[in-house]
């Protein structure tokens, strides 16, 4: 956090000759930046340091991202082969 009172240069910018290309709102603040969406991609399941995480293309577009520990991993499993219709 910067203090206003002793800060000797203004907030914002770091060098004053680089071009601003922040979006800002019709109020003037800041806009979230928005992402271009690659695809939904495969079904993918990785390890991620010492959890696991689950990619799934869901309905509609996008992905569900769910992170999980190889406990809950093994759980999913077991309840994904017990459910009915699953071979």
């Amino acid at each position: 956090m910067v203090c206003t009172e002793c800060a000797t240069e203004p907030l914002g910018r770091a060098r004053p000759y680089e071009k601003d290309s922040r979006q800002v709102t019709e109020e003037g603040l800041p806009m979230a930046a928005m992402k271009p969406r690659t695809g939904d991609g495969p079904l993918e399941v990785t390890k991620e340091g010492r959890g696991i995480v689950l990619r799934m293309p869901i309905e509609g577009g996008g992905r569900l991202v769910v992170e999980m520990t190889p406990a809950e991993a093994s759980a999913l499993g077991k309840a994904i082969q017990g459910c009915p219709g699953v071979s």
